[in-house]
C-alpha cells in the first residue's frame, strides 16, 4: 500500500466516528471536551455553527452519531452525545453578542424563502451575514415547521424552540406567516435571485379499510392531528386509542394520547419490534408510559356499531423469507385480533405534496413526485430553484435538514455570484499537537470503563397529567462531566512520523488493542490480514507509513484505536504524536 496521506481533510474525518456519523459534521469531541471544562457557552456555539439548533437537537435528535461512537466498541454503551449537547444549551450564558453581524447595506440579492422549517431558517442563517435580503413564507402563524408541529412540548418545551428559532428570525427576515404559496410560477415571475423550497413532507398517509367512510371523522392522520395539539385547536381524544405505525411519529402519536385523556392507548405494527423505525429511546419511553405495543398485527378493518366507531380488527401474521431473501408477512392462521377504540391515529407514513408547483416550469419529478435534484448541490432542474429537507429527499430527520440548508444556502451563494456551484470550496480544517512536555497531553485519555450515565426523568404521576411539562430533565452538572470523561477524544489522532522511528517496538507493546503492527508491505487485503489484530471493517482505513529502515512498514487499524495516547507516551523518540484534528464543512461564507 501507499503512505497515507494525512493530508486528506476526510482521512481524519473518518476516524472521527460520530462527526463523520453526522449529517452536519458536528466537532462533537471538541465541545464535549468544553463541556468537561465548563465552557457551556462555547460548546454551544461549536454546535451552533453546525447544526444550528443545539437546544432542540439536544432533545430531539435521531443522534445518528451515537451508534457510530467508539466508545460502543468497547462497552455496551455510546456516550449520551445527544444529550450532552442539551447541557451545552441548557447551562450556556446570552450568545446574542457572539451571533454574526448582519449588514446594513444588503449585497443586492434576493432569496425567497418558502416554509420556516429547519432547512429554511439555516439557510437564512447562513445567509443573511453575507448580506442577502431574506422573504421567508410560511403558511402557518409561528414558525419551526415539523418541529414545532409534530414534536410535543413534553418532548421540545416551547421556550426551548422559541428561542432558537428567534436567534435566526430575528436577523433581519422579512417574514410572512400565514401566506400559502399556491403558485410556483407567480413567485418566480418576482424576479428573485433564487427560490429555496424547505416545506417538508406534509401529506401523512390514512388507512382506508372497509368501515372507514362510516368512521371516518374518528380516524385521524397523525401529523395533522399533532400539528392540531400544538396549534391547540385539540385538546382531547377517546378514552379507547389505537396508533396505526412503528416511527417515531406514532410514539409521539400515542404519548400525547395518554395526555389528552386515552386511558388505554394501543400502538399496533405490521412488523416485528426489530424492524420498527421508531428510535429505541423512544420506543422506551412509550413503554415506560405503560402503552403496550402489538407487533405482527396487520389491520384488515374498522369495527363499527350504530354506525359508531368502536374497535379494529386485525390479522396476526409471522415473517418469514422467499428464496431470494425477501422478507414476508404471512398469516398464522389464529383467529382474527380485536381492539376496541374510540379513536384510530395513522401514523404509517408521510408523502412530499406539489400540487403548487406548476409542470411546465422546468422544475422535473420522479416517479415518487420527488424533485429531481443534483444531491451535493440541492439545485432543482430549474437553476434558480433549489430544495432541502424532506421536501428535497423525502421525509428524514431535522439534523439532515439542516445539513441540506448549510448545503443549499452555499449553492445558493456561489449560483448568486455566477461561480460553478459544483467547485465546493475545500472544508477548514487544522490539526494541532497536544503536547504540553515530552510526554503529556492537554486532554484527558483515560480510556477505563464506565456505565453511560442515566437522564433523570419527570415523575411520570405528574408528566402525564401535563402535556407541556417536560419528561426529561436533562444531565446537571455533575452528571454531565461524568458523562463527558465517556469520551474517547477521537479526534485526537496518532499521528506517526516515519524518519523518527527507530522500530524498538515499544508502541505495539503498549498499545491495549493491538491496533499497530510493524510489518512488511502488501496489498490492502493482504496487509488487513497480516495486522497483529485484523482490520476486518473495510469502510475505516489503516494508517500505513512509508518504507522503514528494515523495510517494514508501519500500519495501524484506525478502526481499532482508542486515542489513547500510549503509544506517543511510551515512544522514545516522539516518533508517535498526538493530535488534535479539527474538521468543519465548508459554508456559503468560506466561498
Amino acid at each position: 500500500m501507499k503512505p497515507t496521506d494525512i493530508n486528506d481533510p476526510n482521512y481524519f474525518h473518518k476516524v472521527v466516528d460520530c462527526q463523520w456519523a453526522c449529517p452536519a459534521h458536528t466537532p462533537v469531541p471538541e465541545y464535549i471536551r468544553l463541556i468537561t471544562e465548563k465552557r457551556y457557552t462555547d460548546a454551544y456555539m461549536v454546535n451552533w455553527h453546525s447544526n444550528v439548533f443545539p437546544g432542540i437537537l439536544g432533545r430531539t435528535c435521531d443522534r445518528p452519531c451515537e451508534p457510530a461512537c467508539r466508545r460502543g466498541r468497547v462497552e455496551e454503551e455510546p456516550v449520551a452525545i445527544c444529550r450532552l449537547k442539551r447541557v451545552a444549551a441548557d447551562y450556556k450564558s446570552d450568545i446574542k453578542d457572539r451571533l454574526p453581524s448582519i449588514p446594513k447595506k444588503k449585497n443586492g440579492k434576493h432569496i425567497a424563502l418558502i416554509g420556516a422549517g429547519p432547512a429554511s431558517l439555516t439557510v437564512a442563517r447562513d445567509l443573511l451575514p453575507l448580506g442577502y435580503k431574506i422573504t421567508l413564507f410560511e403558511k402557518d402563524h409561528l414558525s419551526g415547521g415539523a418541529m414545532r408541529t409534530q414534536i410535543p412540548r413534553f418532548r421540545l418545551p416551547m421556550e426551548v424552540l422559541d428561542e432558537e428559532l428567534n436567534y435566526i428570525l430575528n436577523m433581519g427576515i422579512d417574514k410572512v406567516f400565514n401566506n400559502e404559496i399556491k403558485s410556483m410560477e407567480e413567485l418566480i415571475n418576482q424576479n428573485y435571485d433564487a427560490i429555496f423550497v424547505g416545506t417538508g413532507a406534509p401529506l401523512g398517509k390514512r388507512l382506508e379499510l372497509p368501515g372507514f367512510e362510516e368512521a371516518k371523522e374518528n380516524i385521524h392522520i397523525g401529523i395533522e392531528w399533532l400539528a392540531n395539539v400544538a396549534f391547540e385547536h385539540t385538546d382531547s381524544i377517546g378514552k379507547r386509542v389505537i396508533v396505526l405505525g412503528g416511527g417515531n411519529t406514532a410514539m409521539d402519536c400515542c404519548r400525547t394520547s395518554k395526555r389528552l385523556g386515552g386511558e388505554h392507548v394501543t400502538v399496533a405494527v405490521r412488523s416485528g419490534f426489530d424492524e420498527m423505525k421508531a428510535s429505541p429511546w423512544e420506543i422506551e419511553d412509550a413503554i415506560n408510559e405503560d402503552i403496550p405495543i402489538v407487533n405482527f398485527h396487520v389491520p384488515k378493518r374498522y369495527i363499527l356499531k350504530d354506525s359508531k366507531l368502536v374497535g379494529m380488527e386485525f390479522e396476526k401474521v409471522r415473517k418469514e423469507f422467499d428464496k431470494k431473501g425477501k422478507r414476508l408477512l404471512v398469516p398464522t392462521g389464529e383467529e382474527p385480533v380485536i381492539i376496541p377504540c374510540d379513536d384510530v391515529l395513522c401514523a404509517i407514513g408521510q408523502e412530499n405534496s406539489f400540487p403548487w408547483i406548476e409542470r411546465d416550469l422546468g422544475i422535473e419529478f420522479d416517479q415518487w413526485e420527488l424533485p429531481i435534484l443534483d444531491k451535493k448541490t440541492f439545485q432543482s432542474t430549474h437553476k434558480k430553484v433549489f430544495f432541502g429537507g424532506d421536501s428535497a429527499l423525502g421525509p428524514d430527520n431535522i439534523i439532515t435538514a439542516v445539513a441540506h440548508g448549510h448545503d443549499a444556502a452555499l449553492s445558493i451563494h456561489l449560483f448568486c455570484n455566477d461561480t460553478d456551484i459544483e467547485e465546493r470550496p475545500s472544508p477548514l480544517t487544522s490539526l494541532q499537537s497536544q503536547k504540553m512536555g515530552i510526554h503529556q497531553w492537554s486532554y484527558e485519555n483515560d480510556i477505563s470503563n464506565d456505565v453511560r450515565y442515566a437522564v433523570p426523568h419527570a415523575d411520570k404521576a405528574k408528566t402525564l397529567n401535563d402535556i407541556n411539562l417536560e419528561v426529561e430533565l436533562g444531565f446537571d452538572e455533575d452528571l454531565a462531566f461524568n458523562e463527558t470523561m465517556r469520551c474517547l477524544n477521537c479526534d485526537i489522532q496518532t499521528v506517526f512520523t516515519d524518519k523518527l522511528c527507530i522500530e524498538c517496538d515499544a508502541c505495539v507493546d503498549i498499545c491495549p488493542t493491538d491496533c499497530i503492527t510493524f510489518t512488511a508491505n502488501a496489498d490492502e487485503n493482504q496487509l488487513r490480514n497480516n495486522l497483529l489484530a485484523p482490520a476486518t471493517n473495510n469502510e475505516q482505513d489503516i494508517y500505513v507509513s512509508g518504507i522503514l529502515p528494515t523495510e517494514r512498514i508501519m500500519a495501524k487499524n484506525e478502526d481499532l484505536c482508542l486515542h489513547c495516547g500510549l503509544c506517543a507516551e511510551r515512544c522514545p523518540t516522539s516518533a508517535w504524536d498526538m493530535r488534535k484534528y479539527l474538521y468543519n464543512t465548508p459554508k456559503a461564507a468560506n466561498a
